[in-house]
């Protein structure tokens, strides 16, 4: 089995680390030549969960703009490789044009049922957007709770043992493909293998949607008070909004399909308290200077919203005082 990872981010360094660690055949695709030289030159540093010793696996890393190292490898032995993997680990932000063509190129050399994409992005519309480029490849949604915190370009520090669901995404009429169920069963075994607690699932749309109502009331409001996640509740006021944010949230996506949670409100609160020294990536974007997806999270539900003949106000709003936090264009990278 080979497993391109796409994305050096802190998702994209545990799951290459601990899946190379565990005897998979991975590639780590890269957004600078900087860090794949680095990786490739010195590996990847993993901090484990409750340890404070490090490990140094080592990972083949390859910049994904060299379109010869794509072509290289797509006609490297593909009797030898077997079935391809590609995890996309990026951010909704990053998933552009210029990503997305290199997606097209780096499995472009796999031979038709051959390979598969799963996508661990947050958000919604993303599957959409990927599936009009690669309409021929099977697309896996994946849900993840794992926590990482990426140190440096070549350091990572699992943060928090979480769970994976997985499962071949059917949406605008794609049909489960048979011919996946061993390359699938064999990938969660990997994945076990690699410490990872991972199902597949035949209900990752709703669990999809119980992240995104998670992250719509969390992600924004954190970002907007500049407090970690624990902090949230603790003010009446805030407490107030988050219940407000929640109601009109879980509404939107009950509309759109997602089954009543039950005690929705409480596990909110729960994931706050068991979380409470976390700072959320929305906020970790906002104090690094980045822009972050909250058009894919609370602009998303706002568009759910708009497509099923309801209002979302709230979320509208909260997308647009996220997004004045944001720098300007030209202050971008």
């Amino acid at each position: 089995m080979q497993i391109y990872v796409v994305g050096g981010g802190s998702l994209g360094l545990l799951y290459g680390a601990k899946l190379a660690e565990a005897g998979a055949d991975v590639t780590i695709w890269t957004r600078s030549e900087e860090q794949a030289a680095l990786l490739e030159a010195k590996g990847i540093r993993l901090i484990e969960l409750g340890e404070t010793s490090e490990r140094l696996i080592r990972v083949r890393s390859i910049w994904s703009e060299h379109s010869s190292d794509q072509k290289r490898l797509s006609n490297k032995n593909r009797q030898e490789a077997g079935y391809r993997w590609v995890l996309l680990t990026v951010k909704q932000t990053d998933l552009n044009e210029g990503l997305l063509a290199r997606l097209v190129a780096i499995t472009s050399g796999s031979e038709e049922g051959n390979a598969a994409v799963v996508c661990l992005q947050n958000g919604t519309g993303h599957l959409e957007r990927i599936q009009s480029r690669l309409p021929n490849m099977p697309l896996f949604a994946a849900v993840t709770t794992e926590g990482a915190k990426r140190l440096d370009s070549r350091s990572v520090e699992h943060t928090g043992k979480g769970q994976l669901w997985l499962g071949e995404w059917t949406g605008n009429g794609r049909k489960q493909d048979q011919a996946l169920d061993i390359p699938q069963k064999m990938l969660v075994s990997m994945l076990q293998s690699a410490g990872f607690t991972s199902y597949l699932s035949n209900d990752l749309d709703n669990r999809i949607f119980n992240k995104l109502l998670i992250n719509a009331v969390i992600n924004p409001l954190t970002a907007i008070f500049d407090v970690e996640n624990g902090e949230l509740p603790s003010h009446p006021t805030r407490e107030k909004l988050m219940r407000d944010l929640y109601a009109e949230t879980e509404m939107v996506l009950v509309k759109a399909g997602m089954r009543m949670p039950e005690d929705g409100w409480q596990l909110i609160v729960d994931v706050c308290k068991q979380t409470s020294r976390n700072i959320s990536s929305m906020l970790s974007d906002i104090r690094a200077g980045r822009a972050t997806e909250i058009d894919a999270i609370n602009g998303g539900v706002a568009k759910l919203a708009e497509k099923h003949g309801l209002q979302a106000p709230l979320n509208q709003a909260i997308t647009e005082l996220v997004k004045a936090l944001h720098p300007k264009p030209s202050m971008r990278e």
